[in-house]
């Protein structure tokens, strides 16, 4: 019998570089070969749909991918998968470097699927690295319990660059893992700042994870972040630090009462707890269901989904008009032009922006008037 690695025929098959491919492996014996099929979107569709898991990651590749080819299989499964998404309560979840997110993230996933069953995914958003683009991608890592759960999907996925933090896609996967039966979806971010608003416009609870003794409680109470906060818990509240945790607590609620009055009418709580001895975490999860019944009760939980939908509509078309710009061929070769002028101070950046868009906008108006 011919081995499988001395097998051209199969070795050739299953060669992988790079990116994943979206097919899997069938190594079934036909006549003395092995051979695979490669899956359809409606594959992916029917395997999603039916929970597998093994399918579900090979799609969430697929969105993530940058080939076109993917690209184009992977929005014809999210659409036909978008009918049998919606059914889940979607929670972000951020907070300074070193607050214990992901070990919170283990005791918070652990603690609502005893509570309330189900299934449970968590998409962990890796930092990339600005020079080499690499993720370690490590947060599984740190969920022991919530890894060997068979109601859990822990799929962390690299920043990439995007804003926030974010992954370009955590929406769409988002879709996919409700088509596959995932009624709870974490989304954890790398960190805080601004722009985790791109982490809040997906997600129906935004949990903010603070510490004490860090500044946060005097100067480093961010307005922005503290506006979007649904929930606020000061994590590590053990041993000695139970009473700087305390005053921490008393610090953010008192700052949370000089912002307006949030639009969802909730009154966002601050609670302490420990998320390496997990203590609290059942009040701090009183809190989140609390919150679900309160939005609603009043429209709001509706109201707010509707408008992330339309906030993505737009994020959508800018990019969308950004990949075509810059995937054009004319402009592609006029760039590193462009860009020798400007370093060169032969050209303004404005010019030089200026002269390319003026250049793609005359290209897309001539093949419109050749249609």
């Amino acid at each position: 019998m011919i081995h499988p690695e001395n097998n051209e025929e199969y070795r050739g098959l299953t060669v992988n570089s790079g990116v994943e491919q979206p097919s899997i492996v069938n190594p079934y014996l036909q006549r003395g070969r092995f051979a695979r099929r490669r899956l359809t979107a409606a594959d992916y569709v029917e395997g999603i749909i039916k929970g597998n898991v093994t399918i579900l990651g090979q799609a969430v590749t697929l969105v993530e991918s940058t080939n076109p080819q993917h690209q184009a299989i992977a929005q014809e499964v999210i659409e036909k998968c978008l009918p049998y998404s919606g059914n889940s309560i979607r929670i972000g979840i951020s907070g300074v470097p070193g607050a214990g997110k992901s070990t919170s993230i283990d005791e918070f996933g652990m603690h609502v699927l005893q509570r309330t069953g189900g299934r449970l995914a968590v998409l962990a958003i890796d930092p990339s690295s600005e020079k080499t683009k690499g993720s370690i991608l490590g947060d599984k890592t740190r969920m022991e319990k919530l890894s060997t759960h068979p109601d859990s999907f822990i799929r962390p996925s690299p920043s990439a660059g995007s804003l926030g933090g974010v992954a370009r896609k955590t929406r769409e996967t988002i879709i996919l893992c409700e088509a596959a039966g995932f009624d709870k979806i974490f989304v954890e971010t790398v960190g805080v700042g601004q722009s985790e608003t791109a982490c809040h416009s997906m997600v129906d609870f935004f949990l903010l994870i603070q510490l004490a003794g860090t500044g946060d409680e005097l100067q480093g109470i961010k307005r922005g972040i503290m506006e979007m906060a649904d929930g606020i818990v000061i994590n590590k509240c053990d041993g000695d630090n139970v009473e700087p945790c305390k005053l921490a607590a008393r610090q953010f609620s008192n700052a949370l009462h000089l912002f307006p009055a949030p639009e969802s009418g909730w009154t966002p709580q601050v609670l302490c707890y420990s998320g390496f001895y997990g203590l609290g975490i059942k009040e701090v999860w009183d809190m989140v269901y609390a919150y679900f019944d309160f939005t609603r009760a009043n429209g709001y939980f509706q109201h707010r989904r509707a408008q992330q939908a339309k906030y993505w509509m737009y994020e959508s078309i800018n990019e969308q008009l950004r990949n075509d710009f810059y995937n054009n061929p004319t402009i592609a070769s006029m760039l590193e032009t462009a860009e020798q002028s400007v370093l060169n101070g032969q050209r303004t950046s404005f010019v030089a922006a200026k002269q390319l868009l003026d250049t793609y906008y005359n290209i897309r108006q001539t093949a419109v008037e050749q249609r």
